[in-house]
């Protein structure tokens, strides 16, 4: 995402395909407990929220009519991807959808088209439930209020991604901070949580190709790479340039079942 904010830096797309890496930015707030939270724009302005639906309804269609669409819908109902689902659903018949780090859909385009990936899958899949769960510190009001409009529900806590999959969720994290991740994965660092997990989210191949000796990356990474030993991932294909943006990088990942007592020893022995 392009925006940074006080407490969340998410990753800048890169201008081209070329030297493209993931740079965590390892630095944790002092605490990292979840925090009530409200916009620094309390104002929702009408015509702001008008032409916000606009630029929505554009990158809707866009999205819908797209050959990246068309790839990304044939990747889901594929049986190796169609199956993982199943798995996370297990006896449950919908998960839950949790977007964090959106940043502004109302100054940039690749939000836009983020939303709306995850707007279609709602509208085209049973299994996937009717309702968003969002949360991004940059957010304004208009553009919180516009959400709710579509049905989603904005966050009046900001939870660092330390969620409990407590049932089937799906996490929509695209381009997020890798310390977001990371925190995702410590608060459900146990087998019968991450296995009901769906992660749509940057690359932890790439996490794991990118790592360096640098004390402050392995600190941020360090679990991501670990968890790399029980993820299946399917890479996202932006098709287009007027995709890559939004979604280069980008993966599908699902956690298979494995002994408890290893998952600490993972982080351990990593590096």
């Amino acid at each position: 995402m392009e925006i940074s904010d006080g407490e969340w830096t998410v990753v800048l797309p890169s201008k081209g395909r070329q030297g493209r890496r993931i740079k965590p930015k390892p630095k944790l707030q002092e605490d990292e407990q979840q925090q009530p939270w409200e916009s620094d724009d309390l104002e929702v302005d009408p015509q702001r929220q008008a032409r916000l639906k606009q630029k929505m309804d554009i990158s809707m269609h866009k999205v819908e009519s797209s050959k990246f669409y068309t790839a990304f819908l044939e990747q889901l109902k594929s049986p190796e991807v169609s199956d993982q689902f199943r798995l996370v659903l297990g006896n449950k018949t919908q998960l839950q959808i949790v977007m964090y780090g959106i940043g502004s859909i109302e100054s940039y385009e690749s939000p836009r088209f983020q939303l709306s990936i995850a707007i279609l899958m709602m509208r085209e899949f049973d299994w996937v439930g009717d309702n968003i769960e969002v949360f991004d510190p940059v957010l304004s009001a208009t553009e919180s209020s516009f959400l709710e409009s579509l049905g989603c529900t904005v966050l009046s806590v900001n939870e660092q991604a330390r969620r409990e999959a407590l049932k089937p969720t799906l996490f929509f994290m695209p381009h997020c901070e890798a310390n977001l991740y990371s925190n995702l994965l410590e608060a459900n660092w146990r087998t019968d949580r991450l296995s009901r997990i769906a992660l749509f989210g940057n690359s932890f191949q790439m996490y794991e190709e990118q790592v360096s000796f640098d004390s402050e990356v392995i600190s941020a990474t360090k679990r991501i790479v670990a968890a790399k030993r029980i993820t299946t991932e399917f890479a996202i294909e932006t098709v287009s340039d007027d995709y890559f943006a939004a979604f280069h990088d980008s993966s599908w990942h699902f956690f298979s079942s494995g002994i408890d007592s290893e998952l600490p020893l993972f982080v351990s022995e990593e590096f």
